[in-house]
């Protein structure tokens, strides 16, 4: 999870319809959607769901599918994905088709001229590194101190990030209105033990020589290269030992500190912050926060005592890798070369699917509207709606029955239920994207463009009210995510689909995916981090001290157990960090929970449709075999390593087996033996929420 700001939000994934309230449907009408909706024929039987649920539902299916090429993971949320972005290319496809008869200032016709522009590889190549070299001379020209601080403040102005970058978002302490943060971003490893760990010693050697061979593609010497690398690698290691382990990232405290612009340049008295916000076009006089206090105090001492020529080689070389990705083939190549140690992938992106990404780091919004006009049907929304209304309702009904929590601090709890904002599917107000201009022919120049204009877009709401119906996350992509800042929960478009959410589906299908997700978000307003933020999404703390200590002693419980878990065979020593996890891990384990209750709710209106069976299972089974099918997904290596380093989401075999281990409706529905592995009871089975 992550709090308030764009990289603030808890997701679902690192990714119904229903007949709500009764059960509808009739005998034979489920009968004849069984094998559609879900094919029982996948299930490997001759494993018990009570030893290893996740290899009962999906073990069949790991071991047929191979990870595509260009994947470093590949399952339920990838497929849906791929869907999306066949969507997205046909609608770039017929956007650069006709173009000449379309408006001149759509939207449509932008998208189909930066669709265009990235899909002309030709040109791309024969541009070699020429679209960056006016910038590396801005870095040739370095001679001093001042000229870094002003080398930073015009990359900024343009809508670059290098050491650290400006971006709007609720006020900690007062959620109503926006304000500036200042994020470190110098560090390009995912984590600050990539720099130290042995472990990670070959990634490490690695980035040194992706940064000595993307030098040696600007035309520095071999043996330069290779010096300023190291400079470049040793500058970096200042940087990550300055910096936050993603675990320490996860507590709010260390995500906001106010200050004015003379307080911040006390902090760091070798950079003028009032012209760095002037030439932004942002009130200098507004208070911003400035958190990572060790991080930008190592940055100015770098100012005053990092040799010039250090500092020019680490602004070259991280010139040259931030837009490695969008200059000519040998520099694509290379880049891949060193992320495929952490991917493990075998092969790089379709140019058509580096073209779409593109085109929605530029215009993501724009693409989302189109794409819900042409593969999204209204009615989806609608009774994505009155699931959400269910889900809702088993989560306020669990907190008001937890026997740990005092009544002072559930009433605070129930009040911040009463606040929770679902958006479902797509911003009701569109963004307006007259202002941006795209080019014919000119890949680089729009991309750059686009950076400006997203930038300017997203500073202009700084001093201004926060809103609540502002996205995060475009309506095309397969994911989910709450937002402690604002207490909202959001559903894009493209994850309401089987089999998430599948209006072919009986009941139990449905809350199994969907609502298991709608659940997940919601009770991030309640995890380890959601917690200390109240229901107007400020930072405050509404819990007695005795309630904490009773939360914080259920959560350990959970900290323990996937401290235990080593998830990738044959690395014995390599396991979840249970601590980087804990939200996520709450969130679905009482999303879980609430769905499940949900479903019950329904099911005790028809007790007729609660008795009966589809494929041999209830529809309580029912339920949990497709939660586990939902979290359907085979990783390589290197990716499951990486993200055990770095990422909050446990792996997806945990998020199956690591749930309903806890979950006493799924023992109860398998018949499960206490004590079996997916069944615990006693101090080993974990209740929060």
């Amino acid at each position: 999870m992550q709090i308030g700001r764009k990289r603030w939000i808890a997701v679902v994934a690192t990714g119904a319809a229903l007949t709500i309230g009764v059960a509808s449907c009739s005998s034979t009408d489920v009968t004849d959607r069984t094998n559609a909706a879900f094919d029982t024929s996948e299930l490997d039987t001759g494993i018990n769901p009570c030893d290893d649920f996740n290899g009962f539902v999906n073990g069949q299916w790991s071991a047929q599918t191979q990870i595509p090429d260009d994947e470093s993971s590949y399952g339920v949320i990838n497929q849906l994905r791929d869907e999306s972005l066949e969507v997205q290319r046909g609608i770039a496809d017929r956007a650069t088709a006709d173009l000449g008869s379309a408006d001149e200032n759509s939207d449509r016709r932008k998208i189909g001229l930066l669709f265009e522009s990235a899909m002309d590889e030709r040109s791309i190549d024969e541009a070699g590194f020429s679209p960056i070299s006016s910038t590396l001379d801005q870095v040739d020209s370095i001679a001093s101190p001042a000229d870094v601080v002003t080398f930073l403040r015009e990359d900024a102005e343009d809508g670059g990030a290098l050491l650290f970058g400006l971006t709007s978002g609720a006020d900690f302490q007062d959620a109503t209105k926006q304000i500036g943060f200042v994020e470190p971003t110098g560090i390009s490893l995912p984590s600050k033990d990539y720099y130290t760990d042995p472990q990670y010693a070959s990634i490490l050697d690695g980035y040194r020589n992706y940064l000595r061979t993307s030098l040696e593609l600007i035309g520095v010497d071999d043996a330069q290269a290779s010096a300023q690398a190291d400079q470049a690698l040793d500058f970096e290691k200042e940087l990550a030992a300055a910096s936050l382990s993603p675990e320490q990232a996860r507590d709010p405290a260390t995500q906001y500190k106010l200050v004015t612009v003379d307080e911040a340049n006390v902090t760091m008295p070798e950079f003028d912050w009032r012209q760095y916000f002037v030439e932004q076009n942002v009130s200098p006089d507004e208070g911003f926060s400035l958190a990572d206090t060790a991080y930008f105090t190592q940055v100015d001492q770098l100012l005053a005592n990092a040799p010039i020529e250090q500092w020019k080689s680490y602004l070259r070389a991280q010139v040259v890798s931030r837009s490695a990705d969008s200059l000519s083939k040998p520099f694509r190549d290379n880049k891949f070369e060193f992320d495929k140690q952490i991917t493990g992938n075998a092969a790089q992106k379709d140019r058509w699917k580096v073209a779409i990404a593109d085109v929605n780091s530029a215009m993501g919004e724009a693409m989302g509207r189109l794409y819900v006009a042409e593969a999204f049907d209204p009615a989806a929304k609608q009774r994505a709606e009155q699931l959400v209304g269910n889900v809702l309702d088993a989560l306020k009904a669990r907190i008001e029955n937890v026997d740990w929590m005092s009544p002072e601090t559930k009433q605070q709890a129930v009040d911040k239920w009463s606040e929770l904002m679902p958006k479902i599917g797509y911003p009701d107000t569109w963004r307006d994207w007259s202002g941006l201009q795209i080019n014919q022919d000119d890949y680089f120049g729009n991309l750059a463009a686009a950076d400006k204009f997203n930038h300017v877009y997203d500073l202009a709401k700084i001093g201004k009210p926060s809103d609540r119906a502002d996205w995060v996350m475009t309506p095309q992509t397969v994911n989910a995510y709450y937002s402690p800042n604002d207490n909202t929960i959001n559903f894009p478009a493209a994850i309401l689909q089987a089999p998430f959410f599948d209006p072919n589906a009986d009941d139990a299908l449905n809350y199994g995916g969907i609502g298991s997700v709608i659940g997940h978000e919601a009770t991030h307003a309640f995890d380890d981090q959601g917690s200390q933020f109240d229901g107007k999404g400020n930072h405050v703390n509404w819990w007695t001290p005795a309630d904490t200590a009773q939360f914080d002693s259920r959560t350990g419980k959970l900290v323990d157990q996937y401290d235990a878990y080593t998830p990738i065979p044959g690395m014995p020593d390599v396991h979840v960090n249970g601590n980087l996890t804990l939200g996520e891990n709450i969130a679905d384990l009482g999303g879980v929970n609430a769905s499940y209750d949900a479903l019950q709710t329904v099911l005790d209106s028809d007790p007729g449709a609660a008795a009966e069976e589809i494929g041999g299972y209830t529809p309580s089974q029912r339920f949990f075999l497709n939660y586990a099918r939902v979290w359907r997904d085979k990783t390589r290596d290197e990716a499951l390593l990486t993200q055990i380093s770095s990422d909050p989401h446990s792996p997806a075999s945990l998020r199956v087996n690591g749930v309903v281990a806890n979950v006493p409706g799924f023992a109860e529905a398998f018949g499960c033996v206490p004590g079996a592995p997916e069944a615990n009871v006693g101090d080993q089975l974990v209740a929060i929420w």
